[in-house]
């Protein structure tokens, strides 16, 4: 070794510490793919208690008990995610037989150009039971996994919000037992580390929502104005639809053009698109760096490279915790940063 150019033993010393860091960094992964029934509901009641804290401090302040301050937070989602959930499935009902005809239009058109002409939605159903009939049995058994995996994403929304009324009601016990695991003299190492993580996580979320209400509004108003039937079902689905970067607004922005072009035409689907467009514009050299301009900054190519892990990982639920887990992986560093410079 000592034959060698410094250069090269320092080169070498990085990558032995970049293929441990990659190691460890795999162990873990897959350690929380195995148990993700059990890491899932943790991560999301995390995310879950940043963004309600705030209202669970103010019921706190007003001399209410604790563990009925955390009851009523909890509450208050219940009702805030069954009031956007019956909003939206509303505007698709609403909107199912127009969007139906309007990919019975374009089927036609596209059957047509492609020397098909005549080919309909009816034709391709008939084709389509003849498929169930063949492939009945893979299709039983896909449903009946399809029935368990639903159950388990419910089960573990359940789970979600019990442990967000745990940590919200004893997040004091929770932070002086993780002082008490601390090895040696890193327990302050440690609680700053995991104060900068968590805020972090905070102000992502509280900008990521305060974002997504200004999207929804400004979206809604656009489609009240050019009486795009679901308007408010299609707003609250941006909303929603906002906490996935990128690609939530894409598939939201997406159905309301979409539902404008069944119902109200090629015109007036694209004063849609350019509404849609022009928030996100707004978004993306405004909104983002005037609100978020306090917490972790990141990068667009980052938060497409975490989305594109997340999704390869955990799927749907990836996609939600991949931009938050970033945020928090940037503020420990900076705090190691900070401490070790």
């Amino acid at each position: 070794m000592h034959l060698l150019p410094e250069s090269v033993r320092r080169f070498a010393a990085w990558c032995a510490v970049a293929l441990l860091v990659a190691g460890v960094v795999w162990i873990v992964v897959r350690l929380c793919v195995t148990f993700r029934t059990t890491v899932t509901p943790i991560l999301l009641a995390l995310l879950g208690t940043a963004l309600l804290r705030p209202l669970y401090r103010g019921l706190v302040r007003t001399r209410i008990n604790r563990s009925l301050a955390a009851g009523i937070t909890c509450a208050a989602v219940l009702v805030a995610v069954g009031g956007v959930g019956y909003i939206v499935a509303l505007a698709l009902i609403e909107s199912g037989p127009q969007i139906v005809t309007s990919l019975e239009r374009a089927a036609q058109s596209l059957a047509g150009y492609f020397g098909a002409a005549g080919t309909s939605l009816k034709d391709l159903a008939s084709h389509a039971r003849q498929l169930l009939s063949k492939f009945g049995g893979t299709a039983l058994s896909n449903l009946i996994s399809g029935v368990s995996v639903l159950g388990e994403y419910i089960a573990m929304a359940v789970l979600a919000l019990l442990l967000v009324f745990f940590f919200l009601r004893d997040a004091p016990r929770i932070l002086r037992g993780l002082r008490a695991l601390a090895p040696g003299d890193s327990a302050d190492t440690i609680e700053a580390v995991a104060r900068r993580a968590f805020a972090a996580v905070e102000g992502f979320m509280r900008g990521t929502t305060l974002i997504a209400l200004i999207d929804a509004v400004c979206i809604t108003v656009g489609l009240l104005l050019l009486s795009v039937p679901g308007a408010l079902g299609l707003g609250a689905l941006v909303f929603v639809g906002a906490y996935i970067p990128y690609l939530g607004a894409f598939i939201s922005g997406a159905l309301a053009v979409l539902v404008a072009l069944a119902d109200r035409g090629f015109v007036v689907a694209l004063w849609v698109l350019g509404v849609v467009l022009a928030v996100q514009v707004l978004e993306g050299h405004v909104l983002q760096p005037l609100i978020q301009s306090r917490t972790v900054q990141m990068h667009p190519a980052a938060i497409l490279l975490a989305l594109t892990a997340g999704a390869s990982v955990a799927g749907i639920v990836g996609l939600l915790l991949a931009v938050p887990l970033t945020a928090a992986a940037f503020g420990i560093v900076h705090e190691l940063r900070d401490r070790h410079p």
